[in-house]
C-alpha cells in the first residue's frame, strides 16, 4: 500500500499565524511537534519512508523535506499551482500506477490531528479490505461529538453494511450546514463527519476520473505518458494550465455509486479553522483556552493567543484574539471560517509582507 500526503495548502484560515514562510502545515500547533511530521510519524507506524509519497508546490516541498528527511526526494510530487484536491489526487495517482499498476493507495490530508494509532490503523486496514475485495472508492467517517458547521457530512446506510459494525455504503455526501442542520445530523445518527481521507486503488480512481472528469483525465493521460523522460516538466506545466480547480468530493466522490465509509473510531480534527483548533484542545475552569501572556476577567469560551506581548480581556466571551505582533486578528470564535477572506482582501489590498 502506497500512502500520498496532500500538503499543498496554505492554512489561509489559520492566519495570522500561518503565513507563506510558515503554512500551517509546518506548525506546530499539537506537541510542539509539526503538523506534517504528525502526519508522517502516524504513517510510519504501519509503513515505511519509500511508500510514503508527498504533493505540494515546489517551494512547499522543500520546507517540508526539511521537516521530514527521511522521505526520498523522489517521492515528492511537485504541482505547478494548487487546482484544489482532484487535480493534486489524479497526479499522484498516475505517479503511483506508473510503478505499480495494481497499487492501493490511501489520501491523507498534511494538516489533521488523529488521536489513537491503533484505531487508525485498524481503519485503514478494513478500508484495505474492502478495495481489495470490491472496485470501491473508500472514505473514512467520523462519528459526529458536536453539531459542527465548519465539517462536511457523509449518510451512510445503515442497513447496508459489508464488514460487521465498520463499513457502510455510501448514501450522499452534505456540505458545511447551518446549526440547525447539523443538529438534525446529530440525532439521526445516520450521518459522519468526512474526514478527507481516502482508500482506493490507483486504478479504480483513474477510472472514476475519466467517467466524471474526463478533461481531467486527458490533462492526467498526457503527463502519465511523459513519466521518466525529459518532457515530463514541460507537459506537466502545459497540462496543469488547463486544468479547472475541484475537490474529489464534488468531482467524483459525490457522483459514483460505489463509495463506502469505514466509520472509524479514532479521535479527529480537521484543525481547519481556530474554532475547530478551540473546539480540539483542553480549557481551563471558564471554558478558555488562553497561550502566552494573557490577563482575563470575567471572560469565558474563548481563545486567547498573544505569545509576544501582553494581552489583556475584561467581560468578553465567545470571541477569538490571535495577537502575533506584527498582525492581530479578533472575531467572535463562530466567525472563524471567514479568515480566509480577510487573507484575500490583505492580497487585493498588495499587503504581502503579512501573507
Amino acid at each position: 500500500m502506497y500512502h500520498i500526503i496532500i500538503a499543498g495548502g496554505t492554512g489561509k484560515r489559520f492566519w495570522p499565524q500561518s503565513r507563506a514562510k510558515l503554512p500551517k502545515q509546518l506548525l506546530t500547533i499539537i506537541d510542539d511537534t509539526s503538523m506534517i511530521r504528525l502526519t508522517v510519524n502516524r504513517l510510519l507506524s504501519f509503513s515505511t519512508p519509500e511508500k510514503i509519497f508527498i504533493i505540494a508546490s515546489f517551494k512547499l516541498c522543500k520546507m517540508i523535506y526539511i521537516e521530514v528527511p527521511e522521505i526520498p526526494k523522489i517521492n515528492f510530487i511537485i504541482e505547478p499551482e494548487g487546482k484544489n484536491t482532484a487535480s493534486a489526487i489524479g497526479l499522484a495517482a498516475i505517479h503511483i500506477y506508473k510503478m505499480d499498476s495494481d497499487a492501493i493507495i490511501g489520501i491523507y490530508p498534511s494538516d489533521h490531528v488523529i488521536s489513537g494509532v491503533t484505531k487508525f490503523k485498524k481503519a485503514i486496514k478494513v478500508a484495505k479490505n474492502i478495495v481489495e475485495d470490491k472496485p470501491a472508492l473508500v472514505t473514512l467517517g467520523i462519528v459526529p461529538t458536536y453539531p459542527a458547521t465548519g465539517y462536511g457530512y457523509i449518510q451512510f446506510d445503515q442497513k447496508n453494511k459489508k464488514n460487521g459494525k465498520f463499513d457502510f455504503k455510501v448514501k450522499t455526501f452534505a456540505e458545511k450546514p447551518p446549526h440547525e442542520t447539523a443538529i438534525k445530523f446529530l440525532k439521526s445518527g445516520d450521518f459522519l463527519w468526512n474526514s478527507g481521507i481516502f482508500v482506493w486503488k490507483a486504478e479504480i480512481i483513474l477510472f472514476e476520473i475519466k467517467t466524471f472528469m474526463p478533461e481531467l483525465h486527458n490533462s492526467l493521460e498526457a503527463i502519465y505518458e511523459s513519466i521518466g523522460t525529459p518532457k515530463y516538466n514541460v507537459v506537466l506545466d502545459r497540462e496543469w494550465k488547463t486544468i479547472k480547480s475541484e475537490s474529489i468530493d464534488y468531482g467524483i466522490l459525490e457522483k459514483a455509486k460505489n463509495v463506502y465509509t469505514v466509520k472509524a473510531e479514532f479521535k479527529w480534527s480537521d484543525m481547519g479553522s481556530w474554532k475547530s483548533f478551540f473546539d480540539y484542545m483542553k480549557k481551563d475552569k471558564n471554558n478558555n483556552l488562553l497561550d502566552g501572556e494573557v490577563i482575563t476577567i470575567n471572560t469565558s469560551n474563548s481563545l486567547v493567543m498573544s505569545p509576544d506581548r501582553v494581552t489583556a480581556i475584561i467581560g468578553l466571551k465567545d470571541i477569538a484574539i490571535i495577537n502575533m505582533g506584527d498582525a492581530t486578528l479578533v472575531m467572535p470564535l463562530d466567525k472563524a471560517q471567514k479568515v480566509k477572506e480577510i487573507v484575500s482582501l490583505l492580497k487585493r489590498m498588495k499587503k504581502e509582507e503579512y501573507l
